[in-house]
């Protein structure tokens, strides 16, 4: 089964833009649905408005993902009058989709984690605070730190901390390609706004 991370963004276009990432969200998970893929979200940055996103990070899991990719994959172009501005004339909005195969993404090393056992807080009484079962993970690249406090057990605790923290190193990796990716889209709009991979004409409500 393949992985691969995809990131949509606004552009640091106007609120009609970050309503379209949203749309395109819903519109992109409801076909991996159908198509039997696995997509999940793992990081929204909302917008300012109500139903909003400035950007979407995700994993799509499956097979044979490439049609599905060559359809998403690149700059699309939305056409409906703003659901914002009654008045508003511009009727085109424009976010770009990016794709990452996720094994190339994630430079996992635990060599670059530092683990230390410390004790719980919370529920139980004395024996909880008794033994050092509780793990805090931290990222030394990133400085992304992790708590996993859920079992007694400190074997358990190390398992879910260092599970939760490539989870979160991901993310972060993803964002710094994500930065990059925005930057270039920017950068090229104009090009990129007059070859859209995909036209879709529909109402933003």
């Amino acid at each position: 089964m393949k992985k691969m991370m995809i990131q949509i963004t606004s552009g640091k276009g106007p609120a009609e833009c970050c309503r379209v990432v949203a749309c395109v969200q819903s519109l992109m998970m409801k076909q991996a649905r159908q198509q039997g893929f696995q997509m999940e979200v793992l990081e929204n940055k909302v917008g300012e408005l109500n139903g909003t996103l400035l950007s979407s990070t995700m994993m799509l899991a499956g097979n044979d993902l490439d049609d599905f990719l060559k359809e998403w994959t690149g700059t699309i172009q939305w056409i409906a009058p703003s659901p914002y501005r009654r008045y508003h004339k511009r009727k085109n909005w424009f976010i770009g989709v990016a794709v990452f195969d996720a094994k190339i993404l994630m430079q996992w090393n635990l060599r670059d984690v530092k683990l230390e056992t410390c004790r719980s807080s919370g529920p139980g009484g004395q024996n909880v605070n008794k033994v050092e079962t509780a793990v805090r993970g931290t990222h030394l690249p990133s400085g992304i730190q992790v708590l996993a406090t859920d079992t007694r057990s400190q074997l358990e605790n190390k398992k879910l901390c260092l599970a939760r923290l490539e989870a979160r190193v991901l993310v972060w990796q993803a964002e710094q390609l994500m930065e990059q990716q925005q930057n270039q889209w920017q950068h090229h709009n104009e090009l990129e706004r007059g070859n859209p991979v995909k036209t879709i004409k529909r109402d933003l409500f």
